[in-house]
């Protein structure tokens, strides 16, 4: 629909781009007409004549058309045609921005716009569509002399009603600026408010409303019998390029004024305001049609005058943004309708016309409706009055309370008190199974259909409600061939005069699949209660369990001359405790060992994991095994424990404090971080495979020579991993905050720490910080 609207607009566009030209051609048919009187000329020399004319004047052939027909009466009888010297030329002024480029563009616009003029108003509303922009006009009023002397108003725009009834007639009286125009036959400017206001009755409530304003007599017959009156919001006076353009706009209406009187027209526009007065308060869609004929005197199309506000046409528009617009413009459809042949029928010999019933998109709420209407047409002076009929049929209605109903798995229930009679919708005999031949089940029968242990409530309730009037909401069961069924009935009394209850109404609803998800969700909230609650013994357990196995000394330890700070975090989410295991001790021919692990998991299985790696990679190693080898043995005892999926990372050093000489060995374990002279490096990583991960490991050893001031860092990958990031950005991290800044005390572990950990959701976090004293430290 909205398609083919735009079809009809871009046709309506072409059609008024047609209407231009013709009326272009008749205001120039016109013109050479008036000029072949004047002069007894042929329609050739006519039209050269007026072109001669223009080009002289420095006008645009419109425009002297338009001034000529302005001037048709003007002439005595018998005078002679002025010649072009003997009139000014239009304005053509050199001051300021280029202002005779915009003056002239500005006058052909003009011009070109007065041919689709009708009447004063429109006159009026083109003046100050076109002077807004140029000279800041903000209301534009046109006055015609009366017989008896005085003015009455027949065109305006930018001024409200109550303005335009307060001067729609003006007495001959003295302090009238537009009169006093009239009378001399010259120009009034109103450049001060405040002198104006003592020589002149100020239009406008208040008068500040426009500060300046003119006020220019038109040339329509011998004498002016038309003023025209530019008020504008600016201050100050008119600079004479305005002034020029002014004058030369007055002199081009003069035309039109000529071509369609100077007397208003006022059945028309009164009609459609009375209308819309009357539609305004309607709830009803209806509009007030005038016809649009063609040059054969055919109607093309009709326009809106006025419209009800609940009125809305193919693209959304409603009410009085319909006004002015064309009837086919905002309803395409209605030319292949037969109400097209209805309204021309109804203009032919003014009998009313209704359409059969047809269906049509409304917008209700914002959401399109298919809905039902008939449309009717009557004729209200010249013109129509069109309204459409919404229809909404019983069974329609009934048809929604029973999708209602059915989707709500409810049913309306009716009982009168005094015959003892009842009415039941069909979905409630299917709530309770029971058949409709059976017949309404009595009121004081209802908790009898109710389980035993839900009987004295729905009794206690039905009882209230009969006798007291009180309005109930119980929920009960019933026992049916499907099982149980959750049901709930409200309902509430009618009472008469003397307060006694004589009718209850109400409705029953099955809840059945509501309570059903109701008890499956607190059946899973209780499972989810215990569950956390074994989850927390457990996590109790292995917490203590860990502490008593991975004892974590309160102060720095030395161990071979060395210093080592050790560092134990456990995860800040869960219930279940890591693996995240050390050990640093003193070997018995005075080495260091040290060991970083990490089993994968949680909970009690990865604290026994911890525990047979802890103290088996001690024994072997204190027993004589190298550090490669005691790797091997581990994947293989990880691989024939009780968890045959287990699997772990770990980190193995030895330090002989009299080579300085530190030896290591990983199974897929981050490398240690170097800190000396103030640079931080990572230790490049010898060969080694995870634990548990292949029957047939390799792993190989590296070492390295410490120095005095030296600082290794064994830890596990939960110092350097966040869940947003790669590890190399972590890797990064570690060492940028582990350096320490030119002029600083090396980084403690502490602040390491604060560096590099996420605030919230970490995971377990082991840190062995091994430092080699200075030689000024020992």
């Amino acid at each position: 629909m909205a398609a083919l609207t735009r079809v009809v607009a871009r046709q309506r566009a072409e059609l008024d781009r047609l209407q231009d030209l013709a009326a272009t051609a008749a205001v120039l048919e016109r013109a050479k007409g008036a000029v072949m009187a004047q002069l007894g000329c042929s329609p050739d020399a006519a039209q050269e004549e007026l072109q001669q004319r223009a080009k002289a004047r420095e006008r645009t052939l419109l425009e002297e058309c338009w001034i000529s027909l302005g001037a048709l009466s003007a002439q005595p009888h018998g005078a002679a045609e002025p010649t072009p010297a003997a009139e000014p030329p239009a304005v053509r002024t050199t001051q300021g921005p280029a202002p005779d480029e915009i003056d002239a563009a500005a006058l052909g616009r003009l011009s070109r716009a007065l041919v689709r003029v009708g009447t004063p108003h429109d006159l009026a509303r083109c003046l100050l569509d076109r002077l807004a922009a140029d000279v800041g006009a903000g209301a534009v009023m046109i006055f015609a002399r009366r017989p008896g002397g005085g003015l009455e108003l027949t065109g305006h725009a930018g001024i409200d009603r109550t303005l335009a009834e307060q001067w729609s007639r003006v007495p001959p009286v003295g302090g009238i600026a537009a009169l006093d125009a009239l009378t001399a036959g010259q120009a009034r400017w109103l450049e001060n408010l405040r002198e104006d206001g003592e020589r002149y009755r100020l239009i406008g409530n208040p008068p500040e409303r426009w500060p300046s304003r003119a006020w220019l007599p038109v040339m329509t017959g011998e004498s002016a019998d038309v003023v025209l009156g530019i008020l504008r919001h600016r201050e100050g006076a008119f600079p004479p390029p305005v002034r020029e353009h002014l004058l030369a706009v007055a002199r081009l209406c003069a035309g039109p004024l000529h071509t369609f009187g100077t007397r208003p027209d006022p059945a028309a526009g009164e009609a459609a305001d009375a209308v819309q007065k009357v539609l305004d308060r309607l709830p009803v869609a209806a509009v007030l049609l005038a016809p649009l004929r063609s040059a054969s005197g055919d109607v093309e199309d009709f326009r809106i005058d006025a419209a009800t506000s609940v009125t809305s046409d193919a693209v959304g528009r409603s009410g009085r943004a319909l006004v002015g617009l064309r009837f086919l413009e905002c309803w395409p459809e209605v030319a292949r309708d037969p109400l097209w042949e209805g309204c021309l029928q109804v203009l032919a010999d003014e009998r009313p016309y209704e359409s059969e019933p047809f269906a049509r998109q409304q917008m209700v709420s914002g959401v399109s409706e298919l809905a039902t209407y008939s449309a009717r047409v009557r004729g209200l002076g010249d013109g129509l009055v069109v309204s459409w009929v919404r229809h909404d049929p019983s069974d329609r209605q009934e048809q929604r309370l029973a999708d209602v109903q059915r989707l709500g798995n409810l049913g309306w229930v009716t009982w009168n008190l005094d015959t003892g009679e009842g009415n039941w919708s069909s979905q409630v005999f299917s709530i309770f199974e029971r058949d409709a031949a059976q017949g309404v089940v009595p009121l004081s029968g209802l908790p009898r259909l109710a389980s035993p242990e839900d009987l004295p409530t729905l009794a206690r309730a039905v009882g209230e409600l009969v006798r007291h009037g009180r309005p109930c909401d119980v929920p009960f069961r019933i026992t049916t061939r499907a099982g149980v069924r959750h049901l709930r009935v409200v309902a509430e009394a009618v009472s008469d005069a003397h307060g006694t209850p004589v009718e209850v109404h109400g409705f029953v609803q099955d809840l059945t699949a509501q309570r059903s998800a109701e008890l499956a969700l607190v059946a899973s909230e209780r499972a989810m209660l215990t569950q956390h609650g074994v989850l927390e013994a457990e996590r109790l357990v292995a917490a203590r369990l860990q502490d008593a196995l991975l004892p974590l000394p309160k102060e720095p330890v030395r161990l071979a001359g060395l210093r080592v700070d050790i560092a134990y975090l456990p995860a800040q989410s869960g219930l279940s405790v890591g693996g995240d295991w050390f050990s640093a001790i003193e070997l018995p021919d005075g080495d260091a060992l040290f060991v970083v692990g990490d089993v994968a998991g949680h909970g009690m299985g990865a604290v026994a994991s911890m525990a047979l790696l802890r103290f088996t990679a001690k024994g072997m190693v204190i027993t004589g095994s190298t550090l490669t080898g005691a790797l091997s043995r581990l994947n293989a005892l990880l691989l024939h424990s009780r968890d045959p999926h287990g699997s772990a990372t770990m980190v193995l050093a030895r330090y002989s404090p009299r080579e300085r000489r530190l030896e290591w060995a990983q199974a897929g374990h981050p490398p240690p971080l170097l800190v000396r002279a103030g640079e931080a490096h990572y230790l490049e990583r010898p060969f080694g495979m995870l634990l548990g991960a292949t029957d047939a490991p390799r792993y190989e050893a590296a070492e390295v020579r410490l120095e005095p001031g030296d600082q290794i860092l064994l830890y596990t990958d939960g110092l350097v991993e966040r869940p947003s990031e790669s590890i190399d950005r972590g890797l990064e991290r570690l060492a940028s905050a582990a350096a320490p800044r030119t002029g600083t005390a090396p980084t403690s572990l502490d602040q390491l720490l604060g560096a590099t950990l996420e605030p919230e959701g970490r995971d377990d976090v082991c840190v062995l910080d091994i430092r080699v004293p200075a030689d000024a430290e020992r």
